[in-house]
């Protein structure tokens, strides 16, 4: 009870630290397009992560009385953590799971159990902490912000953050689910979420998801930006039968047909066959960077859009850790193609920022032995040797 207690105060309170931030940041923004020359002077503002500290922390690690590189990926991911906060004194404790919700015009097709109603249905629930990301992020402690980017249906309520760019974008197989400017505000919202969170004192973000249709128009970002093929980028999603997986199949190959996106445009890409939840975690990685804060990905969702945001502004991939292998067929081309390797493999395809939750214990976990392991020297014993 009393745990349950502290994580709403936390929970409250940070709420209202991010609703501060937005607010400001929305009021600066006020004036300012959503338009190519402003994505251009986000992109140009990023830094490189600080090499330094990563080498720091890969001979401190070196140093801890237990196998070389004993840790594995962890061990790596805590060096990556190091380099991207420009910090040796790594401490990700203040976090934060955005959830985006959009909706998608591609359901028309017949690509989804589900209708655009259950989004809306989920975003109350995400409002109520019911959802299992909210379950897992109450585990990871981790504050959970729902965040309205292009909905069907407009859920009234007050502690719903963002600004939707459409309700619903177009059904991909008859034309662009997003115009330009559009993919470009959904964009902006996921930089402002980003920011908002950085303001209010997370260092360590992670974005979930939650939209009716969405793992299509993944799939059709896949196929456009990593040169994979329908067949290698489409899977059952939340679970679709054998009819349902071709129906989804060939939405996915007339999207490409009949939009014929470029891969060197990523945002005209996102416009034609994405939808605004790409769009906005696309953003919300590029605002992680600006603002020197990691981030960990989520699911094949999560990762296209990461690949946009590493295609936009390569330095970017540098703030990102994986989290899991999702069951989708294009998560393990995606992962290689940002060049990051995820501890988890699991089966997941939950979605909704789940498996970056699941994996925040074990970063904290490798934190705590990079924070406090007993040396060799202290202990007295000798030091492994790097061989070659």
């Amino acid at each position: 009870m009393i745990d349950d207690l502290r994580g709403h105060l936390e929970q409250c309170c940070f709420e209202a630290d991010y609703a501060r931030a937005e607010d400001g940041l929305r009021a600066r923004l006020a004036s300012t397009a959503a338009d190519d020359a402003w994505l251009q002077g986000l992109v140009a503002g990023v830094a490189a992560p600080d090499e330094e500290c990563a080498r720091a922390a890969r001979a401190r690690f070196d140093a801890a009385a237990m196998p070389l590189g004993g840790l594995g990926l962890l061990q790596e991911d805590v060096q990556r953590l190091a380099a991207a906060l420009g910090t040796r004194d790594v401490d990700i404790s203040a976090r934060c799971l955005v959830v985006f919700l959009a909706d998608n015009g591609v359901v028309a097709q017949g690509v989804s159990q589900s209708g655009q109603e259950v989004t809306a249905i989920v975003a109350n629930n995400l409002l109520a902490l019911s959802t299992s990301s909210c379950r897992m992020a109450a585990c990871a402690h981790a504050p959970v912000i729902p965040v309205d980017v292009g909905m069907a249906t407009r859920v009234r309520d007050g502690r719903l953050r963002g600004r939707a760019a459409v309700r619903g974008t177009r059904d991909i197989t008859r034309g662009p689910a997003l115009t330009r400017a559009q993919a470009l505000l959904a964009v902006r919202e996921g930089y402002i979420a980003a920011s908002s969170c950085a303001a209010a004192g997370a260092r360590l973000l992670a974005a979930g998801e939650m939209g009716i249709g969405n793992t299509t128009t993944t799939a059709a970002l896949a196929c456009v930006l990593a040169g994979i093929a329908p067949d290698e980028a489409v899977g059952r999603g939340a679970g679709l039968d054998a009819a349902g997986l071709e129906r989804k199949r060939l939405a996915v190959a007339r999207s490409l047909e009949v939009n014929d996106p470029c891969a060197r445009d990523v945002v005209g890409s996102i416009a034609a066959v994405g939808g605004c939840d790409i769009a906005a975690m696309c953003g919300f990685y590029l605002g992680a960077a600006s603002c020197g804060v990691p981030v960990v990905l989520d699911g094949v969702i999560s990762c296209v859009a990461a690949l946009c945001a590493q295609r936009l502004c390569p330095q970017a991939a540098g703030y990102m850790l994986a989290s899991h292998v999702s069951r989708e067929p294009a998560a393990r081309v995606l992962l290689d193609q940002l060049g990051l390797r995820a501890p988890i493999a699991a089966g997941m395809h939950l979605g909704e920022g789940t498996g970056a939750m699941a994996v925040l214990p074990l970063l904290d976990a490798a934190v705590e032995v990079y924070r406090g392991c007993i040396t060799f020297e202290q202990s007295g014993m000798d030091a492994y040797k790097v061989l070659e």
